[in-house]
């Protein structure tokens, strides 16, 4: 990163659970943040003032990732308000649940528009703008190796999301910009829980060698470091699930 210039990181979905986290984790590490919403701008701006209480700067936008005016207007305010942009944190994304027999197509167009088309857009949008010496950073799911039923749509998603992220690594040669993707496992987050019973968490629970569901700061530890120090890991997926297999 250039330490002569503030660093400037963007966080799609960063008023939601894991979003939040990496929010305010970046904000503590230095950053100015912007946080992006979808619909809910009350929980954005309780995102900007946690961050701005623990004495950092950020600043809330909202906007359809999959729209391409609206998500390169997140671009320019960041440059208008901090100067610029580097680091992306892409975790935006819905994850509606059917079996395939059974899911409509119309749920499974919006699942990719929102999550590649999405992705594809931010990605492009921060290819072309974020500051050389950043880092680029889209979001899986550790389901893409768990294979767990109904998650169909979803997964089918977060593979192209891989591939985006893996052959963008690759055209940003030279220009010592990273390019990761974070794949994460079951997550204590409002998304995640929603519908499960307390035996089903607990249940899942179970199954992770470290006993227990992945919390929102374990997926922010991960992001800190690619958007700081982990300079030397480039072009990969980052499974963050405590074993899960």
């Amino acid at each position: 990163m250039p330490h002569t210039l503030e660093r400037v990181a963007l966080v799609t979905g960063g008023s939601g659970g894991i979003g939040r986290a990496i929010s305010e984790r970046l904000g503590q590490d230095g950053f100015s943040v912007v946080v992006h919403y979808a619909g809910n701008r009350g929980r954005a701006d309780d995102t900007v003032e946690a961050i701005v209480a623990a004495g950092g700067q950020a600043i809330a936008f909202g906007g359809d990732v999959a729209d391409d005016v609206a998500m390169a207007g997140m671009f320019a305010l960041a440059e208008q308000t901090f100067g610029g942009a580097d680091v992306v944190v892409h975790t935006a994304g819905i994850m509606p649940l059917a079996p395939i027999a059974e899911m409509d197509l119309e749920t499974f167009d919006r699942v990719q528009r929102t999550n590649v088309r999405g992705t594809f857009i931010v990605d492009q949008l921060a290819a072309r703008r974020v500051r050389d010496g950043g880092a680029i950073i889209n979001f899986s799911t550790s389901i893409t190796r768990l294979q767990t039923p109904s998650y169909g749509a979803y997964a089918a998603s977060k593979g192209a999301v891989e591939a985006l992220t893996l052959i963008l690594a690759r055209e940003l040669a030279g220009r010592d910009v990273t390019v990761n993707a974070v794949a994460p496992g079951p997550t204590a987050t409002p998304l995640f829980l929603d519908g499960k019973s307390d035996e089903l968490v607990a249940q899942i629970a179970s199954r992770n060698p470290m006993g227990r569901l992945g919390t929102p700061n374990d997926i922010a530890e991960v992001v800190a470091f690619l958007a700081g120090p982990g300079r030397w890991v480039n072009g990969q997926v980052l499974f963050a699930n405590g074993g899960a297999a």
